[in-house]
């Protein structure tokens, strides 16, 4: 869940920047912000949080809460995932959309307790999301931004012991639950989730303690920080769809293969939500391009954009995202195709430079989930 790179000269920076710069960052230009794209390397940062655990900055992240007894309820009339089944401390994964059924965002949905929802939104996306949320839920619901948090991201497979060694106890929290964690007196929200594919935690920290726990967590064994880079690169190993490129206005969750997010019980029910009609005519009647992933035979990347033939050299898809993965040792990517074309094992060609490269249509995600399902009991 991000946003495309920014470049405008005046640039945004988290609470975080200055230390970024003493750990040795290497800073870019992301959604209005300055932040930093590695440390050390991305490839390193990358094996790192498979085998350890990583620290990333991702405050530019909008965080957003709703306050009102029916905020799950009106929330729920804008995105197609069911909200009012959730209990407090659980989240949920799902998207915003228009008429049409185009994705407006992707975000996560947090129930703190029977009246408030803690949102955690892309940051190219913050204001457009502010203003649907204010055109169909205000003077119903408190719309709040959160500009005093900052949000941490900790990934890893050694992610809980971490916490563990600084008192913070997770076994109780199992993927897609948050609690409030009381520490050194600041009052945090932990969620065990994240976008890497990796069992993990996402913290959201007032801003004046911020740097304390950043350098707490650096201090403790087998972690590091991670750049953007990394986080990139996780993702698409992990499938994970990346606002701006896999996820637009454009495309539907049908055609994103995000079936998993409908709640196809209130899709049937008259005014589900918006763009719910169009879902439904999807899910019955399914969509000319659907989301796949694409291995490559060689070592050639396929960029964002690359354009995919089949046997006849007919143009039949894009890449969303491409990259070389660390884990598999070769390029991957992720692409739009005709819907006739998306079963795994089919061969395409990538065009590359004017040439004609063989890929293959491949299952996601590209390296298998790891994220706790179950509350560890003592």
């Amino acid at each position: 869940m991000s946003q495309a790179q920014n470049t405008d000269v005046t640039l945004k920076k988290t609470i975080l920047h200055p230390l970024h710069g003493e750990l040795g960052g290497r800073l870019v230009a992301f959604a209005g912000y300055e932040l930093p794209v590695q440390f050390r390397g991305i490839r390193e940062e990358h094996l790192h949080t498979r085998a350890h655990a990583s620290l990333f900055d991702i405050s530019h992240m909008g965080q957003i809460m709703l306050h009102g007894a029916r905020a799950a309820e009106s929330l729920e009339r804008l995105v197609p995932s069911r909200l009012t089944d959730l209990r407090a401390g659980q989240q949920r994964y799902t998207v915003l959309l228009n008429e049409a059924a185009g994705i407006i965002d992707d975000l996560i949905v947090t129930r703190l307790d029977d009246d408030t929802l803690f949102l955690i939104v892309n940051a190219a996306c913050r204001q457009k999301d502010l203003a649907c949320l204010r055109a169909h839920l205000g003077g119903k619901i408190i719309i709040e931004e959160v500009p005093e948090q900052a949000l941490i991201a900790l990934q890893g497979p050694a992610a809980a012991t971490t916490l563990a060694g600084l008192g913070i106890e997770t076994d109780d929290l199992a993927f897609m639950q948050a609690k409030r964690v009381t520490f050194q007196k600041a009052r945090c929200l932990f969620s065990r989730s994240g976008y890497t594919g990796e069992d993990g935690f996402e913290i959201s920290i007032p801003n004046e303690h911020a740097t304390v726990l950043f350098r707490d967590l650096l201090a403790q064994p087998h972690v590091q920080p991670a750049g953007l880079g990394a986080r990139d690169t996780l993702r698409l190993e992990a499938g994970l769809c990346l606002y701006g490129h896999e996820l637009s206005e454009e495309i539907t969750p049908v055609t994103a293969g995000l079936n998993w997010i409908l709640d196809r019980e209130r899709l049937q029910t008259a005014q589900s939500c918006t763009g719910g009609d169009v879902i439904l005519r999807q899910l019955n009647e399914g969509t000319p391009r659907q989301r796949v992933g694409i291995l490559v035979e060689g070592k050639v990347p396929v960029r964002e954009g690359t354009e995919l033939l089949d046997q006849d050299d007919n143009i039949v898809g894009r890449v969303t995202s491409g990259s070389y993965s660390p884990c598999l040792e070769k390029p991957v990517a992720m692409a739009y195709v005709n819907a006739d074309l998306c079963h795994p094992g089919t061969g395409l060609n990538a065009r590359v430079r004017q040439r004609l490269h063989p890929v293959q249509v491949a299952r996601l995600p590209f390296v298998p989930h790891r994220y706790s399902k179950q509350k560890q009991h003592k």
